[in-house]
């Protein structure tokens, strides 16, 4: 499946979902095949490696959850001015490894205040199109087991179940904005099947894009 690389104003993809549910292994599949496919594609994720995104990772176990959230909405707006809007505006398509969708989820785990979180991330750019993976706690938490958790989110008995139902909740807010939203279910698919999937979506996406273009 093929299409011509977006002329200009590119795509913003953004792969969310709980932890553990497979978003790195599909963000760096999917930016393979589309760069095969001749696309010019960045992949990123957040919090990003910028300073703000280097701080907030550093303190993730320590600091507490209102601290958190400013920090990640801080480098959420720093990640956009400085990573993503400018290869967007050349035309490329970005894919990002976490975006606004964990912005509204990860501090509800400490008990911050929902509304709060969307007010403090509701001037992010919305993504053209949130890829939000899910998959039975069960699994989840089999996956993290096996690779290790890598904060104390993922250590939590409860998180898995907890962020799932509200990466829901994230990805119907998103679709609110703007966001052409497709929850892929990861439970008993393969990599290769969850890439092909999420591949046909981002070319659904595109094409509507130039559809709209052409109007």
């Amino acid at each position: 499946m093929t299409t011509t690389p977006p002329a200009g104003g590119g795509m913003f993809i953004a792969v969310d979902g709980p932890s553990g549910v497979g978003k790195s292994t599909l963000t760096r599949a999917l930016t393979i095949q589309l760069g095969q496919d001749g696309h010019t594609v960045h992949r990123t994720a957040e919090p990003s490696g910028g300073p703000i995104g280097t701080l907030a990772r550093g303190m993730t176990n320590t600091a507490d959850g209102l601290t958190l959230a400013c920090l990640y909405a801080a480098d959420r707006y720093y990640h956009l001015a400085h990573e993503i809007e400018p290869r967007l505006a050349a035309g490329a398509i970005v894919i990002t490894d976490r975006y606004i969708a964990s912005g509204l989820v990860m501090q509800r785990l400490d008990d911050v205040d929902p509304e709060l979180l969307w007010a403090l991330n509701k001037r992010a750019r919305t993504p053209d199109l949130l890829l939000s993976l899910t998959a039975d706690d069960d699994v989840i938490r089999r996956r993290l087991t096996r690779r290790g958790t890598h904060n104390r989110y993922q250590d939590q008995h409860t998180s898995s179940r907890d962020e799932a139902t509200w990466h829901k909740e994230a990805a119907e807010h998103l679709a609110a904005t703007g966001a052409v939203v497709h929850a892929i279910d990861t439970t008993h698919l393969s990599a290769n099947a969850v890439t092909a999937l999420a591949h046909r979506h981002v070319y659904d996406a595109l094409a509507a894009q130039e559809e709209d273009t052409a109007a």
